[in-house]
Formats: C-alpha cells, sequence, structure tokens
C-alpha cells in the first residue's frame, strides 16, 4: 500500500541469517513452503506507534502549526491564520476520505490512482494496509488517518504564504483544487507502486517533494498571484508575538518524530534511525541558523533560532531513515544556512510578499534535503544505500522529482488561484486589510484590550 522505502529495502545487502535461510530452503523445499504459507500478523507495537504517530502529526499542525504562523502576524490577523490551518486541514482530512486516498493508493497508472476505494469502497476493520516486512502488516485505518494528517498539514502550511490579506472563502477553493491536482497526483507519483517517481528509484522517506517543496511552490506562486500586503515595504511589518512562535516551533519539533520516525511504518530500527536523524539534523539547523545572524546580524534572533529548528526539520525530512546520524548534521547545518539566505537574500531578488516564509523554509529547505538525501544515502557516507550505491546517479534521480514537483505544482497552483479569483477574488479590500481579517471575516479580536 505504501511503498515509499520499498527501493531501500529491495537493494539492501543479503544478512548472514538471510543467506542461511536461502541455503535451508533450497536443500529444504517443506522449508519454503512453511515460510510462504505463514500467518500475515499485525503486530500490537506497530499499531500503537503507528497511532501514536498520526497523534503527534496532527500535534505539529493544530497547535503548532498554528501558534508558529499565528505569532508572526500581526496582532489584527492572529485569529483569521489559526483559522485558516484549522479548517484548510480539516477540509483536506475529509477530502482524503472521500477520494484522496483512493486516487493516491488504490492502485493506478504512473501519475494518478483510480477510484477503487472511492469513499474508503472495501475498507474494513479487517482490510490491511501493506508495512515493509511481507508478514507483518497494519489495519488499513490507520495508514489512511496517518496519511489523511499528511495531505491535511500541507495545505495548512500554504497558507502562510499569503496570510493578512486573502479572502477565507478563495482560501479554501484553492486548497480543493490544490490538493486534487497537485498533492494527490505527487503523492502517488512519489510513494505509490508503479507512481513514476517511486519506479524511477527516487527517495523521500517523508515527504520533502510531496509536502515541502509542494507548499514552498504553491506558497510562492500564491504569493505573487494574492500580491503584496498593503504597506509592504513601506510600514514596519512585525511578527506581534515570538513566544508563540517559539512555542509553535518547539510543537513541530516534537510532532515531526511522528511526522519522520511513522513514515517507517513500522516499530523497529528504521523508526529508531529516522527518529535520531529528526533530533540531530534539527539540532545542527537550530545552532547553524544561529551562527549566520550572529555573524550577519550581530545578535542570534529568537524567531531565527525557531525558523532554524523547521529548517532542520524540512531538511531532514526526504532522509530520515535513509541517512547515517552524521550525514543528517550535515543536512541540518546546510538547510539552517541556505534557508536564512533563502528568507532574505533570495527573496529580495524574488520581490514577492511570502509573509511567513513558506518557500524560503519549506520550498528551500525541501530542496536542499531532496537532494542531498541523493549524496548521504550512499553506504559509504554512513546511509542505508545499496553497496552499488551511486551518488551521481541517485543525485540525477532527486533533481527530477524536485524539478517535476516544482514545475506540476507550479503549474496547478497557478491554475488553482486564478479559478479561485475568478470565483471569489482572491484579495480582501484594502479597508478591510487595515481594519484586520480577525473583526472583517471572522467577527472576533484575539486581544480586546
Amino acid at each position: 500500500m505504501n511503498n515509499r522505502l520499498s527501493t531501500r529495502w529491495q537493494h539492501r545487502p543479503l544478512t548472514g541469517l538471510a543467506l542461511l535461510s536461502g541455503v535451508l530452503m533450497a536443500a529444504f523445499p517443506s522449508l519454503a513452503f512453511a515460510q510462504e504459507a505463514a500467518p500475515v500478523v499485525v503486530d500490537k507495537g506497530d499499531v500503537a506507534w503507528m497511532l501514536t504517530s498520526t497523534l503527534l502529526v496532527l500535534l505539529m499542525t493544530v497547535p503548532g502549526l498554528a501558534l508558529f504562523y499565528g505569532g508572526m502576524v500581526r496582532a489584527k490577523n492572529v485569529l483569521s491564520v489559526l483559522m485558516q490551518v484549522m479548517t484548510v486541514f480539516s477540509l483536506l482530512v475529509i477530502l482524503w476520505a472521500v477520494y484522496g486516498y483512493s486516487l493516491a493508493f488504490a492502485g493506478g497508472g504512473a501519475f494518478i490512482g483510480t477510484f477503487d476505494k472511492l469513499f474508503l469502497s472495501g475498507v474494513t476493520i479487517d482490510s490491511l494496509a501493506d508495512t515493509f516486512t511481507d508478514n507483518v502488516k497494519l489495519p488499513e485505518y490507520v495508514f489512511i488517518a496517518f496519511q489523511s494528517t499528511f495531505a491535511g498539514i500541507t495545505g495548512a502550511l500554504i497558507v502562510g504564504a499569503f496570510a493578512e490579506r486573502i479572502k477565507f472563502s478563495a482560501a479554501l477553493l484553492f486548497s480543493v483544487l490544490w490538493f486534487t491536482f497537485g498533492y494527490l497526483p505527487m503523492a502517488h507519483m512519489v510513494w505509490a507502486a508503479g507512481g513514476y517517481l517511486f519506479e524511477k528509484g527516487a527517495l523521500d522517506f517523508a515527504g520533502g517533494t510531496v509536502v515541502h517543496i509542494n507548499a514552498g511552490i504553491a506558497g510562492l506562486v500564491g504569493a505573487y498571484l494574492v500580491g503584496k500586503r498593503t504597506g509592504f515595504g513601506r510600514e514596519a511589518i512585525k511578527p506581534h508575538n515570538v513566544t508563540f512562535t517559539m512555542v509553535g516551533a518547539s510543537l513541530l519539533w516534537v510532532g515531526w518524530f511522528g511526522f519522520n520516525a511513522g513514515s517507517n511504518l513500522e516499530a523497529n530500527a528504521g523508526a529508531a534511525l529516522a527518529f535520531i536523524n529528526t533530533l540531530f539534523a534539527t539540532a545542527a539547523a537550530i545552532l547553524a541558523w544561529s551562527l549566520v545572524e550572529a555573524i550577519t546580524k550581530g545578535k542570534p534572533s529568537v524567531l531565527g533560532g525557531a525558523s532554524g529548528a523547521v529548517a532542520g526539520l524540512v531538511g531532514i525530512t526526504p532522509a530520515a531513515g535513509l541517512v547515517g546520524p552524521f550525514g543528517a548534521i550535515v543536512i541540518g547545518l546546510a538547510a539552517g544556512v541556505i534557508c536564512v539566505w533563502g528568507v532574505t537574500g533570495l527573496k529580495r531578488l524574488l520581490g514577492a510578499d511570502d509573509s511567513l516564509d513558506v518557500f524560503g523554509v519549506h520550498g528551500i529547505g525541501g530542496i536542499v534535503g531532496a537532494i542531498l538525501t541523493g549524496v548521504f544515502a550512499a553506504p559509504s557516507l554512513g546511509g542505508t544505500g545499496a553497496a552499488d550505491y551511486a551518488i551521481g546517479a541517485q543525485v540525477g534521480i532527486q533533481a527530477l522529482g524536485v524539478g517535476i514537483t516544482i514545475v506540476w505544482i507550479g503549474i496547478v497552483s497557478a491554475v488553482s488561484f486564478l479559478i479561485a479569483k475568478l470565483v471569489f477574488g482572491l484579495r480582501v479590500t484594502e479597508e478591510e486589510e487595515r481594519e484586520g481579517l480577525d473583526i472583517t471575516y471572522h467577527g472576533e479580536s484575539a486581544y480586546e484590550s
């Protein structure tokens, strides 16, 4: 069902135990029959871990991402951002149940799945999803729930790019169109057996392309098409509560262990590797970002530290279960340094008002992580690749995945925003924007005093 790691497992060298098993089965065919007939086991430890991981990804979104974003906007818009994050996440989780899961993972060709499991048709309490061990499976409901949180948080990430000036209805319509024609094909291509990038051997352990580059490109397109905030470049537009942002980043880090280590789908050494890499890479990125700020600005900021944490988490996502701990540290350091440039120099070059630096952190961090996965998955550098692993060839495949994501999501996002513009209009009025979206769109104020 979900084969995102099967390439790694298929090419893993045989252990002594596996070789002995092969010799015994050749000598005694009855043993081979016994193994073939081994009953399928639903491991309670795997189920418990995956339910916990699903809960941790939910924690990443609400409250983690909501607080992270909410603290970075002005006080008059904090509720609008919280509402957009929670509502977009909820909308996409429901769409995942209706048709998303089916189009992503129910068979299909190179670019999209089928409608065989529309409305979760055929899924019961007894149906099983694949893991990476032939006779150990997960209840399909567990896998569906876990994957739904990935779809939901990806859509929620995008809203940070055009925060403080988009119509609520336009944001929701865009999310539906982007999810249907952007997210689902990418998830199928990268993670489903038969998917184009999956069959090419692209490595994406937990969503560097599917989630982060996807969200970053969609956010950048939105920042251009929605336009700059009123007063951008002329007035001071500062975060209203950096404490919220710090707390949100901390919750993201905690929840991300479910995001990355949960993507192993089993509670074993593979999950432990993804777990420790998520810890090490994030710590390295925080230090790298803070050091760059100390050198360039004279002082490391709390906002920078929080952003560095997210950059490290993004960078290690595609590599989490595929590289060694020191490879993870290098990836974290690289993501921390390069994403500082992404939210400063590159942002000025692009000229877009990406409000909360979705492209600078998620887009750039995702690209860095995806490419470096191809490098550090090599066994000579501590990774889990096969003995004949070729770094150059794998980096080429990773670059192909990055390129396809950028082009496809760029096109889908542009068309989706234009449709939303025709139906609802994208932008709130200048008067509504100056008053704040909390009052004008939700009739509430976060701080009555």
